[in-house]
């Protein structure tokens, strides 16, 4: 099947392309001197937490090679935790664990790695070998997601999360990735996660892809996606809405996780995210953000600019 497809086809289904997003968006509406703040993991909890947005507990923070010695005694009274490069992308770093005894650490396909695997990953992420540029970096450490059971089916030894693209506050596209053996458990689409774009009027499922071909089930538990509906889903627009005023940033990703015991929760922020979620909802970006330049006031409260994209970006279910 040929699945190429001609720029002006691209351009009347309203895609995005990146020297555009580049220039008329991330450049005309991010400051730069605001990309720290959700370039550095850290700086973007501080920020979540002053607004009073859900976060996953923070547990500690590796900052020197000198302290990888201790810690053993910081995990020690921790089941689960995550570790993660503070200025990490793409998924990269990431090392979830979900079980221990001090000698053995249990990845969630419950490969075993040692404590000096488990130092040796913290020092290559102070080194920066997953940090963007090569930059010194820190190591978090955060209280592990608990899946939420009404997901089991659509994911594969992860934890799924929601992408939403916001634009000068309004929530105007969302996907769900859904981890995979071929992800190796993380949501990351480059590696093999499932993209689901997800309806903005409905939070349920419209379209899925996989490596950008389309797909219609979970490729590891055989669950027909377009069961997918996302709880509370105003709610995750309203969390996603007031990023802007807490960033500054007129166009950002921001990903949101569903915690079994704790609900929605702020995972992290991108100043640049990518534009694969216009594949996974078979859907251009462009008429959207044009949409939301065309109004002639942008100084409407969260809840407000939530209520305008549900009313005017709902799609057809598949």
């Amino acid at each position: 099947m040929n699945w190429l497809i001609s720029p002006r086809r691209l351009r009347q289904m309203g895609v995005l392309g990146m020297n555009r997003r580049n220039i008329e968006y991330i450049g005309a509406h991010n400051d730069r001197s605001l990309f720290p703040l959700v370039d550095d993991k850290l700086k973007s909890k501080e920020l979540a937490i002053n607004a009073g947005l859900n976060v996953p507990k923070l547990l500690g923070v590796v900052r020197y090679q000198h302290e990888i010695h201790g810690i053993k005694t910081l995990l020690h009274d921790q089941a689960a935790f995550c570790i993660k490069p503070s200025k990490g992308s793409g998924g990269k770093g990431i090392l979830v664990i979900h079980d221990h005894d001090d000698q053995q650490y249990f990845k969630p396909n419950n490969q075993a790695l040692s404590l000096a695997d488990i130092q040796r990953h913290t020092s290559n992420i102070l080194a920066g070998l997953f940090s963007l540029g090569g930059q010194p970096d820190k190591a978090i450490i955060e209280d592990l997601i608990h899946f939420d059971d009404r997901f089991i089916r659509f994911s594969f030894e992860g934890v799924p999360d929601i992408r939403i693209i916001v634009y000068e506050g309004f929530p105007v596209m969302a996907m769900m990735r859904l981890s995979t053996a071929a992800s190796d458990g993380k949501a990351n689409l480059h590696q093999g996660a499932v993209g689901v774009g997800i309806d903005i009027a409905t939070g349920r499922a419209s379209h899925a892809v996989q490596f950008d071909r389309p797909v219609t089930h979970h490729p590891d538990t055989g669950t027909a996606l377009e069961e997918l509906e996302i709880p509370d889903w105003h709610h995750l627009l309203y969390m996603a809405a007031r990023c802007f005023e807490m960033t500054g940033l007129g166009y950002l990703g921001v990903d949101i996780v569903l915690d079994a015991h704790k609900g929605p929760m702020l995972l992290e922020l991108n100043a640049r995210p990518g534009l694969a979620i216009q594949i996974a909802n078979h859907q251009g970006l462009r008429r959207r953000l044009k949409t939301i330049t065309a109004l002639e006031s942008l100084a409407l409260i969260p809840d407000d600019r939530v209520a305008f994209v549900q009313s005017r970006f709902g799609v057809p279910i598949i």
